[in-house]
């Protein structure tokens, strides 16, 4: 990238370079200038799209300032939707930019209306006081014309900041820890790696060995590198240790003290004053790179009003479903707000975030475990069917039912009873007489009764209209909801700081460091293969993978005893654990693990093998998908169009199903898409194929209405006639 570079008016006129390894940087390869209206002689580089991966790889383990590249913003365009085609059109554009970029948060904060001196802010331990204003980004671009190309635009090469002085790396002066000039600076992976497991309370002899053999991948071994390595993760572990949530006297104050320095990860923000509710939305950056990953075209599901009782404000969570379908929370919403104002800001603020980096992201679903939830954000924000999980309201009956009720026998029935009065939303009983009836048979159960017809008579029928009418979830998504729960519970409750948790600061401190850190080391053990007892415990985090490890031979059933099977135990053979009301959501069993309210593994194993058995009803979330097939097939049979469109929607939905089974079935993507038909498009000549259209985009809204194909139409209006010749 000398001053002798080749200029070249345009990319057609640029070689392929293909360097050899599996990893390759900028030094590799031979730059050239381009200049036109959209770049200002950049410098561009062709490269096979094939290798770009490999690209970033070898730009994030530069020696000299060792990285990860983040991506910025990206946008992508479908082939067939440019009429003219200039050579650096792209199919597909990202910029990518330096992980210490491009904020700069060590340079000190300010100070505070309560109080008098400014606090020390140059703590670099975690992000985001790691970023130092980097301004290395390069941007790539996925040829339009010639797609198995892909052009590299590199914005600026060197990791300075605005000033023009190196941020970070061996040479930078500022970097952590004495003689960091002569070590590779830690990157954000191996810093968060050793973070995570300071929080998990890892000897500290386990992670210095971890801090080191990451830090062998930049330099090599010697005692002074090891030195430095040792001191970098007693000082991080002395800073975290040592760190307090409370940044201020006035829990406002410190809220907005912590709002200003991770500016990074919070995507909404109102403060609290007369008119407008205290709302504040926290996602980290990977968080968002999750939220991405795993939920387009996936299902987002919402953990609503945790802590409603013994937090100063509800926390509201987002989560996504990663590849083994554990939940993983990918944004905190911290507020008492319910209204439709408030929830459409933040998550308006949250949708223009994620399209900032993805513009085609969507979601294929969105859960709900509220009925008070409003529904009319979710569909103006995300445009997705909603469905609704009956996780919350399982677990709370069980427990009052074991917590109230003392005699074994009456709280199986009592759990039985709840479970046929749901179970008869969809027949022509009335539910609420099969409530009375209950009543009427446990009178002598007193504490019970007074409570659930304090508590829940009052807003049943909200709960009953829910489910009625939204499609409801899986056991296996619930499950994986409540996994969280629990996670969330131990995490948040477990604090000797009896008055912390009517502080915000708090909460927000235990969730961006001890929570974050949980679930960042979670994926990262199971994606890399590193702590396999990390991700042992993470496989078996929920009930759903736990049943997955049972044998089918295990469950035993007895005709002479239809309204119950047995488990045998893995760990006991002798020992075996009675499952009641087989084939239900509301089944019980009498383990301890369900005997504290929560869904245990041997009552999903049973129910998995009373799906194929016909003397079992089937699941509530498969009678709830039966009705909408239903609902949509029983039009009038006078009304014709009504008929055929319904007939549409359940041949597209049929399909869908159908390609999402292959998928699952088969070994590979590639697989099943080889096997796809090409549709060609109206034009002239029917040389070019027309993208396939998505079922969801004619699928019924969750209310009924079609949604609207946004997509930009063509204007073919005609052109007026002024004068008729002859």
């Amino acid at each position: 990238m000398g001053p002798e570079m080749e200029v070249v008016e345009s990319v057609s006129d640029l070689p392929v370079q293909d360097p050899p390894g599996e990893e390759f940087s900028a030094a590799d390869l031979c730059w050239a200038k381009y200049a036109s209206s959209e770049h200002q002689r950049d410098d561009v580089a062709l490269i096979p799209y094939e290798r770009m991966e490999a690209f970033i790889a070898g730009e994030c383990n530069n020696p000299e300032c060792p990285t990860r590249f983040h991506i910025e913003r990206g946008r992508k365009r479908e082939r067939g939707t440019l009429r003219e085609v200039r050579s650096d059109d792209y199919l597909l554009y990202r910029m990518y930019w330096c992980s210490f970029g491009p904020e700069n948060y060590g340079e000190g904060g300010t100070i505070l209306p309560s109080r008098k001196y400014r606090l020390n802010t140059r703590n670099r331990a975690a992000r985001p006081q790691s970023m130092r204003g980097c301004t290395c980004h390069f941007a790539i671009k996925r040829l339009y014309a010639r797609p198995s190309l892909v052009l590299v635009i590199y914005h600026e090469r060197r990791h300075v900041n605005k000033s023009g002085f190196i941020c970070h790396g061996p040479l930078d002066r500022d970097a952590i820890g004495p003689g960091a000039r002569r070590v590779p600076y830690v990157g954000s992976e191996i810093q968060q790696q050793t973070m995570s497991l300071i929080y998990l309370g890892v000897p500290e002899e386990n992670i210095l060995q971890t801090h080191m053999e990451g830090i062998h991948r930049y330099c090599g071994s010697d005692a002074k590198v090891d030195s430095l390595a040792s001191q970098y993760v007693q000082k991080l572990g002395m800073i975290i240790k040592r760190s307090t949530h409370e940044l201020d006297l006035d829990d406002q104050a410190s809220i907005r003290m912590w709002v200003d320095r991770n500016k990074k990860s919070v995507f909404f923000y109102q403060d609290s004053t007369d008119t407008d509710a205290f709302v504040i939305g926290i996602q980290t950056e990977w968080q968002l790179q999750q939220m991405i990953r795993f939920g387009h075209q996936s299902l987002l599901a919402s953990h609503c009003s945790f802590g409603v009782s013994k937090l100063k404000y509800p926390l509201h969570t987002l989560l996504v479903f990663d590849s083994r379908q554990q939940a993983l929370p990918v944004a905190w919403i911290i507020t008492r707000s319910v209204t439709k104002q408030d929830t459409l800001r933040w998550m308006k603020a949250l949708t223009e975030r994620i399209y900032s980096v993805d513009s085609t992201w969507r979601i294929g679903g969105f859960i709900i475990d509220d009925p008070a939830s409003d529904l009319d954000p979710i569909r103006e924000m995300f445009s997705c069917p909603i469905l609704f999980s009956l996780w919350h309201i399982r677990r709370t009956w069980l427990k009052n039912v074991i917590k109230k009720c003392s005699n074994r026998e009456v709280q199986q029935e009592i759990f039985m009873q709840l479970g046929k009065v749901v179970y008869s939303i969809w027949s022509e009983k009335n539910p609420m007489a099969g409530l009375e009836k209950m009543f009427q048979d446990f009178i002598d159960q007193t504490t019970f009764i007074q409570y659930f017809k304090s508590f829940w008579v009052p807003k049943l029928e909200m709960w009953i209209d829910t489910i009625r009418s939204l499609p409801l979830s899986s056991q296996e998504l619930s499950g994986a909801i409540e996994g969280y729960h629990l996670k969330l519970k131990a995490k948040a409750y477990d604090d000797s700081q009896l008055d912390a948790l009517q502080r915000v600061d708090w909460l927000v401190h235990k969730l961006t460091t001890e929570l974050h850190s949980s679930y960042w080391l979670n994926l990262y053990a199971d994606e890399s293969g590193s702590f396999p007892e990390v991700k042992a415990e993470y496989i078996a985090s929920t009930s759903w993978q736990r049943a997955l490890q049972i044998p089918d031979n295990a469950v035993i059933f007895d005709d002479k005893e239809p309204f119950s099977a047995k488990v045998a135990s893995q760990k006991d053979t002798s020992q075996m654990w009675t499952v009641w009301n087989p084939g239900s959501e509301f089944s019980l069993c009498d383990c301890s693990w369900s005997m504290q309210g929560n869904l245990c593994k041997h009552i999903i194993k049973v129910n998995m093998m009373c799906g194929p058995r016909k003397d079992f009803q089937p699941l509530l979330s498969f009678q709830s998908f039966q009705r909408v097939l239903l609902d949509l097939w029983q039009k009038p049979m006078d009304d014709s169009f009504s008929l055929d469109l319904s007939v549409a929607w359940v041949m597209q939905m049929q399909e869908r199903i159908q390609k999402v089974t292959e998928l699952a079935t088969s070994e590979g993507i590639a697989q099943v898409s080889g096997r796809l038909p090409i549709q060609w498009a109206n034009k002239k000549g029917r040389r070019v194929a027309a993208k396939r259209t998505s079922p969801l985009r004619v699928l019924p809204h969750s209310n009924g209405t079609v949604q609207k194909d946004l997509t930009p139409k063509k204007n073919r209006k005609r052109k007026r006639l002024s004068s008729f010749s002859g």
